[in-house]
């Protein structure tokens, strides 16, 4: 830790999650209450691409539009206030964007320095790193990029968070970034607040798992809660605070009088959230989530402390894009009797019409069933059969195949119709993440005065440390007693997403005997069997003990990530839900009996 004597914590109020979150959000984050730094995501894999197709069309654009107008009604009162603003929102374009709000600044007349990040952008390198001998193999495939044939369109290595410090030390009141990491926006804030050194790994490792829940927003705040009853204020959640101490410690809140709920729930989901191994590498530090501890610090509020860090890696991820070609899909409404014989049936006669799978680069049909046995309303009576077609020559999967399936309008099953009518194809991209040594990229602060500052890179392993967590457990063999058949979310909560081709979902329980059995009975052959999209794929076992928390990867689940997934939930965001709702024996003791009674339609006086 850095000799500076303590300064109080710095209150980092994050007003976005997601190109295209909240408009309000930035305006309620400065009015709510007190902050020192409001931070905005609004970067994600399949961003960066719609964000490349923005400034192929025009040269200018590519970064996060929607930023503007939220800095139009903020920035008057960010500069009354001393409010500093530390956004990714500049995408592609970070000095685009930097030059558009130095516009905004004149224009309002106010005096707010504006500096932004660059180095991240390789696309236009990568021929000649190529050449250079870096491989840019798929993380998850292996496969080098230069035997694949491809030509990505967007590549950018995720920035850590010592050039944001570098550029508030210099008296930027906003701060520009291109693709930093996601946690780097608070790790580079509270670094420059409490003037830590580069091996300050804890307090650095602290901030990352701050940066990490408040990223996504209301996520943080009884968004997306699997554990929907806890949840009594149904107001639009308010978006996280994180009060970051001097020694990395954390405190996570919202502003009084705004919707939603800060718990150990709330904040143990979105630690969970699209994480793989709980060794979280990053490029200023390794946060081992793992040694995380939570616990209530008031009505809305809860500490988070001890997490442990160690010296980052030598290589930095770098996430790519390219145009994999055209999809279109169509989907058709089967209804009531013989919905399996009709599928058939329908895709037979579709393979005639259109000439066989071969025609296409790939083509995915499933059968999607919602209905049931004597259905009692009409909605009960339908399953969907989705059929999507892939192709790199756009004529064969646009109007060519949807006017097709149109053909069994008359000449197909009974009740045939579909959800949409004939649809046009879409270009779809394909996410292909890679590493490349750090010292290949130039981490660059551009200040206010127009200066260049290169900033180095935290000298890193080869190896990453790893950091022994006490109490991880091993099967038990318990003699557990009776049991009852109830849905696994009675006693188990569950928060799942994306992490490119793979899905992870996190799933917790509330105490040590519970956490006891969910370590016994939840095994990666388990949930195979609970999730059998994922029997033939590697599912991979983390434990989190001090959070009593499972995480399990599933390598493959999402094909070659969101943009290109034929998944209808293409970014697994349901997937701990589905695996919540699956039925499984149960130890009485752990299920509440008002729960058991409910779900067998017995009253609780």
């Amino acid at each position: 830790m850095s000799a500076n004597a303590p300064r109080r914590a710095v209150r980092i109020g994050n007003a976005s999650g997601f190109y295209g979150d909240r408009m309000k959000a930035f305006r309620e984050m400065i009015d709510g209450g007190p902050v020192d730094v409001v931070t905005g995501d609004y970067l994600a894999e399949l961003t960066m691409l719609i964000l490349w197709k923005a400034k192929a069309k025009d040269p200018a654009a590519g970064y996060a539009k929607t930023f503007l107008a939220q800095a139009r009604d903020v920035l008057g009162d960010c500069a009354e206030r001393g409010i500093k603003v530390v956004v990714n929102a500049g995408g592609l374009n970070p000095a685009g964007l930097a030059g558009e709000i130095e516009k905004l600044v004149a224009e309002l007349g106010v005096a707010l320095s504006v500096s932004y990040i660059e180095g991240d952008d390789l696309a236009p390198r990568l021929d000649r790193l190529m050449a250079d001998g870096h491989e840019l193999r798929h993380l998850d495939k292996g496969s080098a990029l230069r035997d694949s044939g491809i030509e990505p369109v967007s590549a950018n290595a995720y920035l850590g968070g010592w050039g944001i410090a570098r550029a508030l030390d210099k008296g930027a009141d906003i701060v520009i970034c291109p693709r930093v990491t996601d946690a780097s926006l608070v790790v580079g804030t509270s670094a420059w607040w409490h003037g830590w050194e580069r091996d300050d790994f804890d307090a650095l490792a602290g901030a990352v798992l701050a940066g990490h829940i408040i990223e996504c927003g209301p996520q943080a705040t009884g968004g997306n809660y699997s554990q929907i009853h806890e949840v009594t204020d149904r107001r639009y959640p308010g978006f996280p605070i994180a009060e970051v101490e001097h020694d990395g410690s954390f405190v996570i809140t919202k502003h009084p009088g705004t919707g939603g709920l800060v718990s150990v729930g709330t904040l143990t989901a979105q630690t969970l959230y699209e994480i793989d191994h709980p060794q979280y590498l990053n490029p200023d530090v390794v946060a081992h989530f793992d040694t995380a501890s939570m616990t209530v610090d008031g009505p809305d509020r809860v500490r988070v402390s001890g997490v442990r860090g160690t010296a980052p890696g030598t290589q930095l991820k770098v996430a790519m894009n390219y145009v994999g070609g055209f999809r279109n899909t169509m989907t058709l409404v089967l209804t009531g009797l013989d919905i399996e014989e009709k599928a058939r049936w329908a895709t037979d006669e579709i393979l005639e019409i259109i000439g066989g799978t071969e025609r296409f680069d790939d083509i995915d049909i499933q059968l999607l069933r919602y209905d049931r046995p004597d259905p009692a309303t009409a909605a009960e009576s339908v399953a969907h059969l989705r059929i999507t077609v892939k192709d790199h020559d756009r004529v064969k999967v646009d109007r060519a195949f949807s006017n097709a399936v149109m053909e069994l309008a008359l000449g197909g099953y009974a009740g045939f119709h579909t959800t949409t009518p004939p649809s046009s194809a879409s270009e779809f991209g394909v996410y292909w993440p890679a590493l490349i040594d750090a010292s290949v990229v130039t981490h660059v602060v551009v200040h206010a005065d127009g200066e260049r500052e290169v900033i180095p890179h935290t000298q890193g392993l080869a190896e990453p440390r790893t950091v022994r967590t006490p109490g991880t457990s091993a099967a038990r063999h318990n003699d557990w007693g009776p049991t009852v058949r109830e849905p696994l979310g009675r006693v188990v909560a569950a928060r799942s997403g994306d992490k490119g081709g793979k899905a992870n979902v996190g799933v917790w329980v509330a105490d040590d005997h519970a956490w006891d059995w969910l370590c016994e009975f939840l095994t990666v052959d388990r949930v195979k069997q609970l999730i059998p999209e994922a029997a033939d794929l590697p599912v991979h076992r983390y434990e989190l003990p001090n959070l009593y928390a499972l995480n399990f990867v599933i390598d493959g689940f999402l094909g070659d990530g969101v943009a290109s997934s034929v998944r209808p939930d293409a970014q697994a965001k349901g997937l701990g839900e589905y695996l919540r709702a699956r039925h499984v024996d149960i130890p009485v003791d752990l299920v509440p009996v008002d729960l058991i009674m409910a779900d067998r339609g017995v009253g609780t006086a």
